[in-house]
């Protein structure tokens, strides 16, 4: 089955280093949008901007946004479904 272009990752338990692998197989499904809300959501997003730029020699163009403490997980969906254009389309939720 075939990874939405936008995903929102509910984070139950804060970054942890499994991110890497998840975020690398993001990029491979081309992945355009990630909005992270949860624990940790802030720390979790700028470690998916710092993989998708790696060392800047070949990076990777993704939206990436972070909700704060006050946002629910349906506000975070709410927001993605907002995306139009190359990132119109269903919005898929990963627990991590």
């Amino acid at each position: 089955m075939a990874t939405s272009r936008k995903i929102v990752l509910h984070s139950l338990h804060g970054h942890r280093q499994e991110l890497n692998a998840i975020v690398t197989q993001w990029i491979r499904d081309q992945v355009g949008y990630v909005g992270v809300v949860g624990v940790d959501a802030s720390k979790i997003e700028d470690a998916i901007d710092d993989l998708c730029v790696g060392d800047g020699s070949n990076s990777y163009f993704m939206v990436t946004a972070s909700h704060s403490s006050d946002e629910t997980l349906q506000d975070a969906i709410f927001f993605a479904e907002q995306f139009s254009g190359e990132l119109a389309g269903d919005v898929s939720v990963v627990e991590f």
